[in-house]
């Protein structure tokens, strides 16, 4: 029963994301959904890939169009050409892209016979489709470039989306497999960000909720002309406040000590911090207190040296309660008293000591 009760709202969750998913399209007036829109679907209700897979089919069933371009009144056209594609990159990036080249960008037909092997269990046609889209993943990874990894490492991750699309793409429904490909790519760049980008690994729900604030938060100040307050982005996240603030907490950069700081960049941020431990003039202080202190007890009497270094602890041991310092010396706990507070009143008329005190 706890299964097909699981079964069944994990049902109602999808039907829920597609029904909005279609009213974003009837106020468009478009029977499309933008491949983001869809990929933002999938981060935010953390679904796996046999859910998104679900997910897609039940948008193919509505009758709306994948698109990379739903909803745009111009659309850039993505340029292949090896020489944009490397400029601005590392050398290794650029070797990568001169052995992608190699291989043609495929016709529709090719799609379709290399999909048909690919589920007859032809792992060389599995090879050959994505090699043919590997300009597709550097295309859409450079589009990550500002999410603090490095460009192979988003590259890398945007094939291994690529490699589950060629493995899902079903060319019976008569879609372009670059469409398809698109988003299961981005898919998996966006979920490999939150989960490696940060110096501290948040989980992915924390990442989702952060991308979720992020929107609402542009929406508000695009509409408010001001920074919302938590309150207002809670309504519009539809979250609750403290989840606001924990995502804020959780969304605070991490740097590194020796970073270089300053105009020229001569120092680093670590040495800038205040330390825990003692200075060398603290250690001279300290010391110069401790001679000062045995120099007016070596001017009393031996046996109220002694009950004063017992009662406090002087000689580094803890402090002796009465009784014990009694004991120790060979009298009462009242002569122990007694012998404290005269030695304590000599104490405070020593010069010693009283060099030490700070100026009224």
């Amino acid at each position: 029963m706890a299964h097909e009760s699981s079964f069944s709202s994990l049902a109602e969750s999808l039907q829920e994301l597609v029904d909005e998913l279609v009213a974003r399209s009837e106020a468009r007036e478009q029977r499309c959904v933008d491949l983001s829109e869809l990929s933002d679907a999938v981060q935010e209700g953390d679904l796996s890939e046999e859910d998104a897979q679900a997910l897609h089919e039940l948008l193919e069933e509505r009758g709306l169009e994948l698109r990379d371009d739903c909803g745009r009144e111009s659309v850039e056209q993505t340029s292949y050409v090896n020489g944009d594609l490397a400029e601005r990159t590392t050398d290794a990036l650029s070797l990568f892209l001169q052995e992608v080249g190699r291989h043609p960008l495929l016709t529709a037909k090719e799609e379709i016979e290399l999909a048909q092997r690919i589920e007859r269990g032809d792992l060389r046609a599995k090879e050959q489709m994505v090699i043919s889209n590997l300009r597709l993943v550097v295309s859409i990874a450079r589009k990550y470039q500002n999410a603090d990894m490095p460009l192979l490492d988003l590259i890398q991750e945007g094939i291994l989306g690529l490699i589950r699309a060629s493995e899902k793409f079903d060319y019976r429904k008569g879609f372009k497999f670059s469409t398809y490909a698109t988003f299961w790519i981005r898919e998996s760049i966006q979920r490999a960000i939150a989960n490696r980008a940060r110096t501290i690994r948040i989980p992915v729900h924390i990442g989702q909720r952060e991308r979720k604030i992020g929107r609402a938060a542009r929406d508000l100040v695009a509409r408010l002309g001001r920074e919302p307050t938590d309150e207002e982005l809670a309504a519009a996240a539809e979250l609750g406040v403290r989840e606001i603030r924990e995502a804020r907490e959780a969304a605070r950069v991490v740097t590194s000590l020796d970073r270089p700081v300053g105009e020229e960049e001569d120092t680093t941020l670590g040495a800038l911090l205040p330390s825990g431990e003692r200075g060398p003039e603290e250690d001279v202080e300290i010391a110069l207190r401790g001679e000062a202190l045995r120099n007016a007890l070596d001017r009393l009497p031996e046996v109220e040296r002694e009950v004063v270094k017992l009662r406090y602890g002087i000689d580094g041991d803890d402090p002796t309660p009465l009784t014990e310092a009694g004991r120790r010396l060979g009298i009462s706990a009242d002569r122990v008293r007694q012998l404290e507070r005269r030695a304590l009143a000599e104490l405070a008329e020593s010069r010693e000591l009283d060099a030490l005190r700070p100026a009224a």
